[in-house]
């Protein structure tokens, strides 16, 4: 069973980090003002925020890293380790992001560096590397730095997929602490449904050709070539409101976890609005619990629970009080995993914006 449970590891802070432009449904030009009313309604994303092309995913990570540290009072000396969770790096195929971030950043040359591109599960895998290293207490400190700038990965009149996303990087501040609560953290992979969520040209399987940037209609709005990222969505929405629904319900039986008095918030990745209501209603979650930022910020990928502590619950998360938070999030791969998560008077900076 991939599940871990996690010692020694205190969630310090959070922050995140988004650009300043505001793209609204209705400003897609597939969409008639019918069309965008529509999509707004049922898929729950009114505005999402789109960087310009000279800003990456470390852009905005490195801002958000930069705040939280000062507001943790953090030495960067006292940084053992570096995690950069992203599916769009800085270069492709090499060098790792979390190098040069280590370097822009000016943390210590003691600091270990590890790039991790796991999409929408990337926050949880993330917290798990970084988590396992801490508890033994041979590091003490760890900054994950999540965030991708998703829209840039696919074709931009492509009308199944343009609109779900939107630009955040985020940082996430673990450090060595015996008197911690546990973190608990459960994994599961279905590499069957790769084909799902995928970019078909790109990579050494299917390298680059000029045929890989000829553009194909698809119908429906949907015009895109085998270099852009696509999206099966009945493919997706079938797993994401299955596999990670049974998971959630297995871990809160398991663990006679009563759902309206053990646990304060759950965070679903935002993937969109029918997904998430889908798993409300089948978990029977009480709705005051669930927060949602996707109508703000769209799928955010990896980025999507941090950025919901930051944007909905920065206050309640502040206070000199525990809180229980129950995470899921599903995604590349095809993944899932649930996070149970205890935090309490963490560092939270207000969302910056570039």
């Amino acid at each position: 069973m991939a599940r871990w449970n996690i010692k020694n590891v205190r969630f310090a802070g959070v922050s995140a980090c988004v650009p300043k432009e505001v793209v609204h449904t209705q400003d897609f030009p597939f969409f008639t003002p019918e069309d965008a009313e529509v999509f707004n309604n049922t898929v729950g994303i009114r505005e999402r925020r789109l960087g310009p092309d000279t800003l990456c995913a470390s852009d905005m990570c490195q801002a958000a890293a930069e705040k939280l540290i000062a507001g943790l009072g953090w030495e960067k000396e006292s940084i053992d380790m570096l995690v950069f969770e992203s599916v769009t790096g800085d270069f492709h195929p090499t060098p790792p992001t979390s190098c040069l971030l280590q370097d822009r950043l000016g943390l210590s040359e003691d600091c270990f560096c590890v790039d991790i591109p796991m999409g929408c599960c990337g926050c949880m895998y993330a917290m798990n590397v970084a988590g396992n290293m801490l508890s033994a207490g041979n590091i003490k400190r760890a900054l994950l730095l999540i965030g991708d700038t998703a829209l840039r990965m696919g074709s931009m009149q492509d009308k199944s997929r343009v609109p779900l996303f939107g630009d955040c990087g985020t940082a996430v501040a673990l450090e060595y602490d015996p008197s911690a609560e546990p973190i608990l953290i459960d994994f599961h992979t279905q590499g069957s449904g790769y084909k799902a969520l995928m970019t078909p040209h790109g990579g050494y399987r299917h390298p680059l050709t000029p045929e890989s940037f000829i553009q194909e209609d698809f119908g429906n709005g949907i015009l895109r070539a085998p270099k852009d990222t696509l999206i099966d969505g009945m493919a997706v929405f079938t797993f994401a409101i299955s596999k990670p629904a049974k998971t959630v319900a297995n871990i809160m039986d398991e663990l006679d976890l009563d759902k309206d008095s053990d646990i304060d918030y759950y965070l679903i990745h935002q993937a969109n609005k029918l997904i998430v209501d889908r798993l409300v209603k089948k978990l029977k979650l009480p709705t005051e619990k669930v927060p949602y930022n996707m109508e703000q910020f769209g799928n955010t990928g990896g980025a999507s629970v941090p950025g919901l502590m930051v944007t909905r619950l920065r206050e309640q998360l502040q206070q000199d009080k525990p809180h229980r938070l129950l995470c899921s999030s599903f995604g590349l791969g095809l993944s899932w995993g649930t996070m149970l998560l205890n935090v309490k008077n963490i560092v939270i900076p207000e969302l910056i914006e570039i």
